[in-house]
C-alpha cells in the first residue's frame, strides 16, 4: 500500500501534569517486523495507566522502544510481516499493545489482534482489548468467579467495571458495584449489577453486609482502607483481586481471618506480561467473550470521543472520574 512516511503522534518526553503531553507531526511511521502488523489507528483507549504513565509512577517496561503511551487500538491492518497468517491487508482489528496507541499509525504482534466483535464499531471497538484483557485474566482467570457466585466490583462505571459487570452477569455471577453517584448507580444497574452502592453516601461493607451477608470475590481498584472492609466481606474460599490501587498499596490487616478463611489475596498488570501471555489471553477472549457481543450480551460503553490534539482534555477527564465507560482518542 501506498503509506506515508511519517506520522502524528502524542509523546511524554517527562513526568508531569497534561502539559507534558506534546503533539509531534513528523514521526516516522513504525517499522513492522516479523509476526507483527501495522493497524492505521481509527481510534485509541485512553486508560487510567496512561495518566500514571504520565505522572511517571507507571513506566514503560525496560528496553521499550516507545515513548508514545496507549494500550489499545483499533484500526485497519495496512502492513504485515512475511510469516503473518490469519490476517490480510484491509482487516479491521482491535488490538492490546504495550504502548505506541497515541498516533496515526502502530504496530502490534499480529497475536495481539482481535477481531472487531460483531455489532461493535470500528471506532467503540478500541476501548475492549486493554479492558477485557484486564478483566478476564483477574476476575475469571485469578479470581476464579464461576456462575452462582457473588462478586463486588468497586468503581463500577469505570471502563473496567463497566467490563466487569457485564462479563459477571452474563456468566451467572450475582454482581454487586459501587459508585460515585446516584445516576453512575443507576448505570450500574442497567448494567445488570444486581445491588449498587453509592459509595459517597453508603457504607459499601455495611450496606454488602445486610444484603448479602459476604461475598466470593471482590474486584478491587481502589487499595487504601477499602483492603480491611473487603477482607472481612469475603466468605470462605474468597478471593481478593487488585487490578489498581487509588487510594494506595498499604493496610494494616489481620492475617489470622486470611488462614480461616482459606482466602486468596491476589492481583496482576498486563502491560509487563510476555507476548505469549497475551497472546494466550486474547485467544481466551475470542473464544469465550466476543460471541457475547453478537448476542446481545455484551456492548461497549464509550463516555466520550477527543481528537488527538485534545489528548490533554481527554486524560482531564479520565483524572476527573466524572466519565462513564471508556474515553476515546480519534486521529
Amino acid at each position: 500500500m501506498n503509506l506515508p512516511t511519517h506520522m502524528r503522534a502524542i509523546v511524554i518526553d517527562r513526568p508531569g501534569g497534561t502539559e507534558v503531553l506534546r503533539m509531534v507531526k513528523d514521526r516516522p511511521l513504525p517499522i513492522f517486523g516479523a509476526g507483527e502488523v501495522l493497524i492505521k489507528v481509527a481510534a485509541a483507549g485512553v486508560n487510567r495507566a496512561d495518566v500514571m504513565q504520565r505522572q511517571g509512577v507507571y513506566p514503560m517496561p525496560p528496553g521499550t522502544p516507545t515513548d508514545i503511551p496507549g494500550l489499545e487500538v483499533s484500526g485497519v491492518v495496512v502492513g504485515k510481516g512475511l510469516d503473518v497468517s490469519g490476517w490480510q491487508i484491509g482487516d479491521q482489528v482491535c488490538a492490546l499493545l504495550i504502548g505506541q496507541g497515541y498516533a496515526e499509525y502502530a504496530v502490534a504482534p499480529a497475536v495481539q489482534c482481535l477481531p472487531v466483535p460483531d455489532g461493535v464499531s470500528l471506532v467503540d471497538a478500541a476501548g475492549l482489548p486493554e479492558t477485557y484483557c484486564t478483566v478476564w485474566a483477574n476476575l475469571f482467570e485469578r479470581g476464579g468467579l464461576i456462575a452462582e457466585e457473588t462478586v463486588l466490583i468497586q468503581g463500577g462505571t469505570s471502563g473496567i467495571g463497566v467490563a466487569a459487570i457485564q462479563l459477571s452477569k452474563a456468566f451467572g455471577a450475582t454482581v454487586v458495584a459501587t459508585a460515585g453517584s446516584d445516576e453512575k448507580c443507576a448505570v450500574c444497574r442497567k448494567l445488570g449489577a444486581d445491588l449498587a452502592i453509592n459509595y459517597r453516601k453508603e457504607d459499601f461493607y455495611l450496606v454488602t453486609r445486610a444484603s448479602f451477608g459476604s461475598v466470593d470475590v471482590i474486584l478491587d481498584i481502589v487499595g487504601g482502607d477499602y483492603i480491611v472492609k473487603e477482607v472481612d466481606l469475603l466468605r470462605r474460599e474468597g478471593r481478593l483481586v487488585f487490578v489498581a490501587q487509588a487510594l494506595g498499596g498499604i493496610a494494616e490487616i489481620d492475617f489470622y481471618k486470611v488462614l480461616i478463611g482459606h482466602l486468596t489475596i491476589t492481583g496482576s498488570t498486563l502491560r509487563s506480561r510476555s507476548v505469549h501471555e497475551k497472546a494466550r489471553l486474547c485467544a481466551e477472549l475470542k473464544h469465550h467473550v466476543w460471541p457475547l457481543f453478537a448476542q446481545g450480551k455484551l456492548g461497549p460503553m464509550i463516555d466520550r470521543t477527543f481528537p488527538l490534539e485534545a489528548v490533554a482534555d481527554a486524560h482531564r477527564l479520565m483524572e476527573s472520574s466524572k466519565h462513564i465507560g471508556k474515553i476515546l482518542l480519534v486521529p
